[in-house]
């Protein structure tokens, strides 16, 4: 299978905050900014792969800052990291600047896709290859997530967690 790059997945969704997506504090629900990361990781997933592809976790989010009534936010998701049927999606939010345009970091979350074919089954997806030095921080931070995810589900030993043990051990 011939790898892609994570720049082939690139999905940016943008749009505005209205009344009806606000809590008391007129800010944005966090269930609906999660509900649009999900909506931008799907189309991620799916461009990486050409196949359907279903939410398997949702692995971090971040809320670092409101969301207020009337913002422009937008959602970029590319793919970080490939594996045998899965996919790690990581997605950055960001909001505008009313006065000036200016875009800030606002969230950012890390989703895991699976490709699966048309009863269900996860098939295999294409290989990725990092071009840019952050690319290459999150496909390698991947690997680790990974495995403590596993080792924290009972799914891998944690002596067989080798990135993990990398990060605690002198070579």
């Amino acid at each position: 299978m011939q790898a892609k790059f994570p720049k082939d997945s690139r999905t940016v969704m943008t749009d505005l905050v209205l009344p009806s997506e606000t809590n008391p504090l007129n800010n944005l629900f966090g269930g609906e900014l999660l509900a649009r990361m999900d909506r931008a990781a799907s189309i991620a997933a799916r461009r990486h792969s050409r196949r359907v592809t279903v939410t398997a976790s949702v692995n971090h989010v971040a809320f670092n800052r409101a969301v207020p009534l009337g913002s422009v936010v937008t959602v970029e998701a590319s793919v970080s990291r490939a594996f045998k049927s899965s996919m790690e999606i990581y997605i950055d939010v960001w909001i505008e600047d009313r006065e000036n345009g200016q875009k800030s970091k606002a969230n950012e979350a890390i989703y895991t896709f699976v490709a699966v074919d048309d009863m269900g089954k996860p098939v295999a997806v294409p290989p990725l290859e990092p071009e840019t030095e952050l690319e290459k921080q999150r496909f390698d931070a991947a690997l680790r997530r990974k495995q403590l995810s596993l080792v924290l589900a009972g799914k891998m030993k944690p002596n067989d967690a080798t990135e993990l043990k990398a990060l605690f051990t002198d070579n």
